[in-house]
């Protein structure tokens, strides 16, 4: 696996923006869907947020799996292939079962983010986090305690293993038919430990777009999550796809 720069995710980003831009139709689908699901989940728990501040988190674990149409349309580009809905549905009609594993195993993360989440806040907070008001008061900015702290450490012990496999691990298994998800995931890892700087940014540009299309009333996933989409494409070829090597 060759060194990359430290800039190379914002290369990765302007690539995405580019693929972005090609098939835009596909990439504001993608982002809507995401959109709808993030303003339904607000309705549903928009006076429980204990639970919709892991719930909202959490996504981001099983975000890589609801890419995979994106990473299809970069793959179409690259290959110089029509670019539209028909190769998005193409990958998810053949229920690949190394996908679908993968898929599970993330939404279990997510699922098990959530609760703990949800019982770090209501155990331990001073008083009830029925509102975005009461978190920000009561955990983020509490003048004693470690809720917050002890929150976001939580949240980064799960995190970080769950990015550590799945950073380039699904775009590997939609690109490479015979690999297994033993392989992509220990390919994933080996990329993290070759590349550590940079994949650090990386995971920090990914959250801070994810946060700020989700502030802007959701509305801003629109545009975030095809560009991230794409861009997790050419992470991937960067990284490992244009080495046979990475996966035995």
């Amino acid at each position: 696996m060759s060194g990359i720069g430290l800039g190379a995710p914002f290369d990765w980003l302007a690539r995405g923006w580019r693929d972005f831009r090609t098939a835009p139709a596909v990439g504001v689908a993608h982002g809507a869907l995401c959109a709808a699901f993030g303003i339904a989940l607000f309705a549903f728990a928009h006076q429980r947020f204990w639970v919709l501040a892991g719930a909202v988190s959490g996504f981001l674990l099983v975000a890589p799996v609801v890419a995979t149409g994106l990473y299809a349309v970069s793959r179409a580009i690259e290959r110089g292939e029509t670019p539209d809905a028909a190769c998005v549905l193409r990958v998810w009609r053949s229920l690949d079962r190394r996908l679908v594993a993968f898929g599970v195993g993330l939404a279990a993360a997510g699922t098990g983010w959530v609760l703990t989440s949800a019982a770090l806040i209501t155990l331990f907070a001073p008083a009830p986090i029925a509102t975005p008001l009461d978190f920000l008061r009561h955990v983020v900015v509490a003048r004693s305690g470690w809720l917050f702290e002890g929150w976001l450490l939580l949240g980064g012990l799960l995190a970080a293993p769950v990015f550590a496999s799945s950073v380039i691990a699904i775009p590997l298994l939609l690109d490479r038919p015979s690999a297994t998800v033993r392989a992509a995931v220990l390919a994933s890892w080996r990329a993290v430990l070759a590349q550590p700087l940079p994949l650090a940014l990386w995971a920090a540009l990914v959250m801070t777009l994810s946060a700020a299309g989700m502030v802007a009333a959701m509305l801003g996933l629109l545009a975030v999550v095809p560009l991230l989409g794409h861009a997790s494409w050419h992470a991937y070829r960067a990284l490992a796809g244009a080495d046979a090597r990475v996966v035995p």
